[in-house]
């Protein structure tokens, strides 16, 4: 079965999803990026040209059109999924929530591709929320688009093990490879197979909206060890973490953080118990009377992290 597929998305899933459609024979005849819904286009534009992102060069190097509606709910694009014949809109990562008079007018469907193991960790990144919760899995959904977010019938789903050093970073990373061996899988049985939409349970399902941003100022008052070792892994790449000492604010590595053990019952939450200029550390009791060694500190200085720091302790 030749299909005709539109594919809508950002960054290395959006990536992804177009290898996986090519691996499978199709044609994809347009390329929607989430940054052309969003950016000023003179922006995006020097952008494109002096620092270009993975996705857009591949579009280029593919010969792919890309496309510059401003929504998928435009009258544009809809006409343009209708002159085209289009078969299947694939999306991966979207902000917006694509109406049904365009989620209906491909042939076949329009298809979610959302990493995570659906019903659970509906929302717009469970990357980071599977690890704040300590999961031990992860996932790849491909669901049909229904009028609500991440809620459509599940077509094809995969675990993704999350390992305990794992940063949102090496899970999106892992689970982007998934995907595109599952858009292949799925395109390929359109051809050969019945597949047959699976209702989600609704009594199963957990939604998670994006974090405030206050995250990032470690709170060892109120946090266990456990809970400052995820939020750092959980957050990276998307924000940096802080802590201070002594009225400055430093970055912690990601990479470079571990919980030692030792029960400190004698010390208070945020008392440092060691530290060192050489290695640029510093070991800060938690709330559970654990503590936390952040190696490789960056000393980081900003206004508004003094503002951020004043109204987080209030």
């Amino acid at each position: 079965m030749y299909m005709k597929v539109v594919i809508i998305g950002k960054g290395l899933m959006l990536a992804n999803l177009i290898i996986g459609a090519l691996d499978a024979g199709a044609e994809i005849v347009g390329v929607l990026r989430y940054e052309t819904t969003v950016c000023n286009k003179f922006k995006l534009f020097f952008k494109d040209l002096f620092n270009p992102a993975y996705e857009y060069t591949l579009i280029n190097q593919l010969h792919l059109k890309n496309l510059n509606f401003k929504s998928v709910n435009s009258n544009e694009f809809r006409k343009f999924l209708i002159k085209n014949n289009v078969d299947i809109v694939l999306v991966g990562t979207w902000r917006e929530k694509i109406s049904k008079e365009t989620f209906v007018i491909p042939t076949i469907g329009t298809i979610n591709v959302h990493p995570s193991l659906l019903p659970k960790y509906r929302g717009p990144n469970p990357y980071l929320q599977t690890i704040l919760n300590g999961e031990e899995f992860s996932g790849v959904t491909l669901h049909l688009v229904d009028e609500n977010y991440d809620t459509g019938s599940i077509l094809f789903q995969e675990k993704v093990p999350i390992k305990r050093d794992d940063t949102s970073k090496e899970l999106r990373e892992r689970s982007v490879v998934v995907a595109r061996s599952l858009v292949t899988k799925f395109l390929n049985n359109l051809n050969n197979n019945i597949i047959t939409p699976i209702p989600q349970i609704e009594e199963k399902s957990t939604y998670y909206k994006n974090i405030s941003g206050d995250e990032k100022m470690l709170d060892f008052y109120n946090q266990s060890s456990i809970e400052i070792y995820r939020t750092v892994k959980a957050l990276h790449p998307f924000l940096p973490c802080y802590i201070t000492h002594n009225n400055k604010f430093f970055i912690v590595n990601p990479y470079k953080i571990e919980i030692i053990d030792n029960v400190y019952s004698e010390n208070k939450p945020n008392d440092i118990i060691e530290k060192s200029v050489k290695n640029k550390s510093l070991t800060i009791i938690c709330n559970d009377n654990k503590a936390v060694k952040f190696s490789g500190l960056k000393l980081y200085k900003l206004k508004w992290l003094t503002k951020l720091y004043i109204r987080h302790r209030v």
